[in-house]
């Protein structure tokens, strides 16, 4: 289970600050300029016609929370992919969980958390979001509220999975370690008007501890949305990111004056300064990615091999992102 090679790292081209600082004061300006959008912006390659799926969500009319639900469906139903939906790896007793949170322009949140048997755990968010008083569900109340709401019951583990699990079994002694693949994906999209939202959805730590979650469906950190700044999504080991509300610092470092890149650059420093367990040696791994209002997007993470696809101005493509360890 090693994480595939990456192409050589290089940032996405810079663009003009996007904020100043108003005289006598501490608060931030936004500048008036064109809206940037439609824009969609996910973690990593997948390989897939996610932001395609996207932009015909968009042709289509749909909001950016359509297109963030939708994008994210095409990842989930993919059972090549071991770290998200159906084709994710289980935890160390063998279950297939699966966490996912979604967030709108208002400021709406919905969540599930060690969610089993059901296909699309970023749908169920949106419903929880939607149908009812909470912001999130777990374990068998989140389950039972998506088979009331017609979700299909299923066995999402494949072969493959189980395989890889039977055979970590083998090689591990039945101790929890990363697999080395743990490719969440936090996706953000922006639509005509300006409007922002975004989702993660993951399955979590191969071979984690029963009941373990990480930051991928927690608000505030694996996700934030704030339409009147921007929003952050992150990747890399969830423990790291939960303890410094990883995605909420880096929307507030935009609000506070910083790019995209920078807000990214100073949230994987903040970890590395105030985790200092996580040295070099340790194979540790955590990345941001954000978007302001005005489309710029930033992205770092701790050490090579960070990716994201972005979809703007007609164009798709891939960017290495920036890191730290050099």
């Amino acid at each position: 289970m090693k994480r595939r090679i990456f192409l050589k790292s290089a940032a996405l081209a810079g663009a003009a600050t996007l904020v100043t600082k108003s005289a006598g004061s501490m608060q931030p300006t936004l500048q008036n300029r064109a809206v940037a959008g439609p824009l969609i912006v996910h973690t990593w390659d997948f390989h897939l016609p996610i932001n395609e799926t996207g932009m015909k969500v968009f042709g289509k009319g749909g909001s950016a929370l359509d297109v963030v639900e939708q994008s994210i469906r095409v990842v989930e139903e993919d059972p090549k992919t071991t770290s998200v939906g159906r084709g994710g790896y289980p935890d160390r007793d063998g279950h297939l969980t699966l966490d996912a949170c979604i967030m709108d322009s208002g400021g709406n949140a919905g969540s599930v958390m060690a969610l089993e048997h059901i296909m699309h755990p970023i749908s169920v968010a949106r419903r929880v979001m939607e149908k009812t008083p909470h912001v999130v569900l777990v374990g068998e109340g989140a389950l039972r509220f998506a088979v009331d709401e017609g979700f299909p019951k299923e066995d999402l583990l494949t072969d493959d999975a189980k395989k890889a699990w039977k055979e970590w079994l083998e090689k591990n002694n039945y101790k929890p370690v990363s697999s080395g693949n743990h490719d969440t994906i936090g996706l953000l999209a922006m639509d005509g008007s300006g409007n922002l939202a975004g989702g993660c959805s993951t399955s979590g730590l191969a071979w984690k501890m029963r009941g373990r979650v990480g930051d991928s469906p927690i608000i505030g950190a694996g996700l934030y949305v704030d339409n009147e700044i921007g929003a952050a999504t992150s990747s890399g080991l969830g423990e790291a990111v939960i303890k410094i509300s990883g995605s909420f610092l880096v929307v507030e470092a935009m609000r506070n004056g910083k790019t995209p890149q920078e807000a990214c650059e100073m949230a994987v420093k903040r970890i590395l300064d105030k985790q200092p367990k996580y040295k070099p040696e340790s194979g540790f791994f955590v990345g941001f990615l954000a978007v302001n209002k005005q489309g710029e997007v930033g992205a770092y993470a701790k050490g090579k091999g960070f990716q994201y696809s972005l979809s703007k101005d007609g164009v798709n493509r891939v960017v290495d992102a920036d890191y730290l360890d050099k």
